[in-house]
């Protein structure tokens, strides 16, 4: 029985770490950060995998504990100190990525800049996740969802545009 549990969490893990780590990192803009959520995430996976009913998605269930994890560490988070920090951080590390990857790290920091549950959403989005799924793990009607995006979308290239002319 043990076999067949970590057979199905291996499968479980594989087809969601990657997405979980990207709604990590769009809610810390930090690797180190992002890795221990994500952890963190799989390990409350692991421990409630048994309670799982299929009733929703088991990537909906995952996504629902990984945001929940993610704002209980944002509320518990002191942030002021990193968020001096962080500027100067972005600034050394900037030269280090190629152009592609500033781009993808300036896109993240800008997701940084959202509300929670606009970040979620985007990152979802990001993640190629299907609309009904979001509206699900979101808990707002598909409808509204769109309306949403849109609005998000539009408020991201607002924030992108006012970061590169920097």
């Amino acid at each position: 029985m043990a076999d067949n549990k970590e057979e199905a969490f291996r499968k479980v893990y594989e087809a969601n770490s990657k997405k979980i780590f990207h709604l990590c990192y769009g809610y810390t803009g930090d690797d180190d950060a992002a890795n221990d959520l994500l952890q963190e995430t799989f390990l409350k996976v692991w421990q409630n995998l048994h309670k799982f009913r299929n009733q929703a998605l088991i990537s909906t269930w995952i996504y629902r504990i990984a945001v929940n994890t993610c704002l209980t560490y944002l509320r518990s988070e002191k942030r002021q100190a990193k968020d001096e920090l962080t500027p100067l951080i972005a600034e050394n590390k900037r030269e280090e990525f190629s152009e592609k990857n500033e781009q993808v790290a300036l896109l993240y920091k800008c997701i940084s800049k959202l509300e929670e549950s606009e970040r979620i959403i985007i990152t979802l989005v990001l993640d190629e996740v299907p609309y009904p799924e979001i509206a699900d793990v979101s808990g707002i009607s598909e409808g509204n969802l769109r309306v949403k995006i849109y609005r998000i979308k539009q408020k991201l290239t607002e924030l992108y545009n006012h970061y590169e002319r920097l």
